[in-house]
């Protein structure tokens, strides 16, 4: 029996991969020039990093981490998300003491969870996602989320929704919380056992329950907005104000939260509204965590992030019948007729490439149509035919496949000669 790839992977194959590479460098290059800068972490990481960094009650401590413990003894975890590498990296580096705050950082790579796999979910997922690290000005959180709205956008989505809410301060939070545990404890048996054990740790991840959404207390659950004391209404009202300023439409939400004890004021998704998406309709999911680095041993830094799955952009991509400018054409597809030909079209095909042009050529034996066939089908823009009577006469004819035109270039030099019909379209 062969063996095929795991449950929840995949393998992204050539006219494909093509898709990915565009929209990650796509997506680098805006991060840029934001001046946001690229941070590479390990794929796996000490199991206690995710414990703290992500959160012991949450479902992807205690369900979805991929865990193994190494020859040393010591449990390691492949990484679930970025933002706890990044914070942890930040710390061990000292990057709280460079000179150019706030730390603004991006990453890209595979992240790794054990969950049910379904369309546009998989238990290996690429993410790309943003940090600014040392600033609690609301401007650095609408600049943020107007980073995530631009990457979407230049891509060519248009049935976006940006979801906004406010957690407040800690001395909101803490209010918001009691008033949660009063208000589930009387009926907490009637959860799950999850919802249980989260009621005293950490009772805001009861609204994110899975089993229990529809239970009749999470519509009646208290709102954080009704604990915003007067300074986190007048953080929310900032960020909100730059929003409007950039024209960015959003909608304010107050059953989003984000379930982690160090989130503090914004958190937002945005969403995808075209039809065919899918049930999961959010893209991106984004937030404040000013506890988080303290948490982890840090100096007290605010921060705020946001992160997105490569492969539910392409879902969503998909859905809005967006074609992405991702083939790679070839620029020369070399043709040599009969075997005295065929170092003369190998020497030819090398200068090309050094020469920076995208090139190539059989190496099947076939003959010339066929050749023309397979030129056909790379997209091929010039074809260079090298025959015996083009080599006796010191040339190659070059045929532009758009237009049918053909025209002579010398051998010797054929490269220069090349330059100027492809680059500069001399005739």
């Amino acid at each position: 029996m062969a063996i095929q790839i795991p449950r929840g992977t995949q393998d992204i194959l050539p006219g494909e991969v093509e898709k990915w590479n565009y929209i990650e460098n796509k997506a680098k290059e805006i991060c840029q020039n934001y001046q946001y800068h690229e941070i590479r972490t390990p794929i796996f990481e000490h199991t206690e990093l995710f414990q703290k960094g992500v959160g012991d009650t949450t479902d992807i401590v205690q369900k979805e981490m991929y865990t193994f413990t190494d020859r040393g003894g010591r449990s390691l975890t492949l990484r679930p998300e970025g933002t706890a590498s990044v914070a942890r990296s930040y710390i061990e580096h000292k990057m709280f003491g460079n000179a150019n705050q706030p730390v603004k950082l991006y990453y890209n790579g595979p992240m790794f969870r054990y969950e049910r796999p379904q369309a546009g979910r998989f238990r290996q997922f690429v993410q790309f996602g943003v940090e600014a690290l040392g600033s609690e000005d609301p401007a650095i959180d609408a600049e943020v989320i107007s980073l995530a709205m631009e990457i979407y956008k230049q891509f060519g989505l248009k049935n976006l929704k940006l979801v906004i809410n406010s957690l407040g301060d800690k001395e909101s939070r803490i209010a918001h919380r009691e008033a949660l545990i009063n208000h589930f404890k009387p009926h907490i048996g009637e959860f799950c056992s999850d919802c249980q054990n989260r009621l005293e740790k950490n009772p805001l991840r009861i609204l994110d329950c899975k089993k229990d959404h529809d239970h009749p207390l999470m519509k009646s659950a208290p709102s954080i907005i009704d604990y915003l004391n007067a300074g986190s209404k007048a953080y929310f009202d900032q960020v909100l104000s730059f929003l409007q300023a950039l024209d960015i439409e959003y909608e304010v939400d107050p059953a989003l939260v984000r379930g982690l004890d160090y989130y503090y004021h914004t958190a937002f998704e945005i969403m995808s509204n075209a039809e065919g998406f899918g049930a999961i309709t959010t893209l991106c999911g984004g937030g404040r965590y000013n506890g988080l680095i303290q948490e982890m041993g840090g100096p007290e830094t605010p921060g705020i992030g946001f992160a997105f799955s490569v492969e539910r952009l392409i879902a969503a991509l998909n859905a809005e019948g967006v074609e992405l400018p991702a083939a790679h054409d070839v620029d020369c597809y070399v043709v040599s007729i009969g075997d005295e030909t065929k170092m003369a079209a190998f020497n030819m095909l090398h200068a090309l490439r050094e020469a920076g042009f995208s090139a190539d050529k059989d190496f099947l034996g076939r003959k010339v149509k066929a050749q023309f066939k397979a030129a056909d089908r790379v997209h091929a823009k010039f074809v260079a035919i090298i025959g015996e009577d083009e080599i006796r006469q010191n040339k190659a004819n070059v045929r532009n496949m758009a237009t049918g035109e053909q025209k002579a270039l010398p051998l010797d030099g054929f490269v220069e000669a090349f330059k100027k019909l492809a680059v500069l379209g001399e005739s």
